[in-house]
């Protein structure tokens, strides 16, 4: 009977807590902004002031509610997913987590656009939460593509050598 050593796709460290790194980084720029924008105050942005004009939009908000917050709440859930992931091994929880993030990819790629071509500004921590979106997504993808389960905080045999 062999034994065949499990390959993580990257490296030592569970995919799922790779993910939960850039859920956390994606909620904490949501967490400022909504902060921010909740009390009625424009988020800095240094020198090239795209957030504020981005922030004083009509894109801004979506029923009066800031963008930002469904931000922190997409973040929310795809974290509790990815440590879920991680803590059980379902692969349900990592499919949820995709299916999540390319939802939230595609609004951002709407959202870029509207800075580029109608607000004709690009706030900065905006782009930074598109980017960890992204990140999260592109991760997803890969675990979902390689199809071979990933036992819950499993370290392959190779990586503890």
């Amino acid at each position: 009977m062999s034994q065949r050593v499990q390959r993580l796709p990257f490296g030592r460290v569970h995919p799922a807590l790779i993910l939960a790194v850039l859920d956390l980084a994606g909620l904490l720029i949501a967490l400022y902004l909504s902060s921010v924008e909740l009390a009625g105050a424009l988020p800095y942005c240094g020198p090239l002031h795209g957030c504020e004009e981005v922030a004083l939009s009509q894109y801004s908000r979506i029923g009066g509610i800031p963008v930002a917050v469904f931000g922190v709440c997409l973040s929310l859930i795809l974290l509790t997913l990815a440590l879920a992931w991680w803590r059980t091994g379902d692969r349900r929880l990592l499919a949820a987590h995709y299916g999540l993030s390319l939802a939230g990819v595609i609004f951002e790629l709407y959202f870029t656009w509207l800075e580029l071509f109608v607000i004709g500004a690009v706030c900065v921590w905006c782009a930074t939460y598109g980017l960890t979106l992204l990140a999260r997504f592109l991760v997803a993808l890969r675990v979902w593509q390689l199809r071979d389960p990933i036992p819950p905080g499993h370290i392959p045999e190779h990586a503890s050598r």
